[in-house]
């Protein structure tokens, strides 16, 4: 698994410079993003880049997501961000519409804009992580931060970054509650959904989940196969959707809050996609083949659709398919 996240990650560097490229700047950057706080219900927070709304209908990439839990007790936040910038950010949103102590942080994934603010954090911040993320941190974390610097740009507060430990871990399948106080909370693994180390976050007074990466933002935002396991994906997306209530709120990795209706997007994608791989295969397609004729234009309207879809899902599913088979 380690060696195969390395390898992708270089075909992601690759694919998201030229994209950087093209807009002459940072896929976003860390340096201008402004984050805002909505009221989802009664101490239940979102916070998302002020232009989130703007850019996800375009399909255009939007920067980090999360949100803060409010207890008596104190707070929980989900996901630390990129940089210290940012991180202050959240702290100063949590100061000013709950002025309590963050007593916990939850990483919904190893990746940098998730977890590198985890060095910001008060001390008396306990961090929650699934174990494969933690693992991941301890074993590459000199390769992530340059890969984080060669797609976000230098200058943006990554070189000062060093990893920091888990203070709970979360292990495969797992599911643990935190009781901060009139608000408890849920931490669910449901099993691989894009680095094998995703962690969902559950308040279900409000009824809401914060999902990380695994649904990045609305439609016509697409899943990314990062580490393969097409049929692993499509299983954890659809126990994601069977465990929500029709009316839940969905806070996506990267974008402003949805519904759990809008889920039903990345799940079609992600069966078609299934669909088409397998008849080609049966075809006995090759895999250059199978990339010709699995267009599925119906999806294309996410701005990294030419990477995403062609030279990274499609091949993931040929493979995942094909080893099955």
């Amino acid at each position: 698994m380690k060696k195969t996240m390395i390898a992708v990650s270089i075909a992601v560097t690759t694919s998201l410079s030229s994209f950087a490229v093209t807009a002459n700047e940072p896929v976003w950057d860390a340096n201008k993003i402004q984050l805002i706080a909505e009221k989802l219900d009664n101490g239940v927070y979102a916070y998302y880049p002020s232009d989130a709304k703007e850019l996800e209908v375009q399909g255009l990439p939007v920067a980090t997501s999360g949100g803060f839990i409010v207890g008596e007790k104190g707070v929980l936040i989900i996901d630390t961000m990129l940089n210290e910038r940012l991180n202050k950010q959240v702290q100063g949103m949590v100061k000013k519409e709950a002025g309590k102590p963050i007593i916990y942080a939850v990483n919904t994934s190893f990746h940098g804009d998730h977890s590198y603010g985890n060095m910001y954090l008060p001390k008396e911040t306990r961090i929650i992580q699934h174990e494969v993320a933690q693992n991941y941190i301890q074993t590459h974390f000199e390769h992530d931060t340059q890969f984080m610097m060669h797609n976000f740009g230098k200058g943006r507060g990554i070189e000062e970054v060093v990893p920091t430990k888990a203070d709970i871990l979360v292990g495969n399948g797992g599911n643990i509650e935190i009781d901060l106080g009139g608000k408890k909370v849920e931490i669910i693994d449901f099993g691989f959904a894009q680095t094998g180390g995703d962690l969902f976050v559950w308040e279900p007074q409000s009824k809401t989940l914060w999902s990380g990466n695994p649904i990045i933002t609305v439609q016509p935002s697409l899943p990314w196969l990062l580490d393969g396991h097409l049929l692993e994906t499509l299983d954890s997306l659809k126990k994601v959707m069977a465990f929500l209530p029709e009316d839940a709120t969905v806070v996506p990795g990267h974008g402003s809050p949805m519904k759990r209706a809008d889920i039903q997007w990345h799940v079609d994608y992600l069966q078609t996609i299934k669909d088409q791989v397998q008849a080609a295969i049966d075809e006995g397609l090759t895999l250059e083949e199978t990339v010709a004729k699995v267009q599925m234009p119906e999806f294309s309207g996410y701005a990294l659709y030419g990477w995403v879809h062609p030279s990274l899902n499609v091949p993931a599913a040929y493979k995942d398919l094909t080893a099955t088979n």
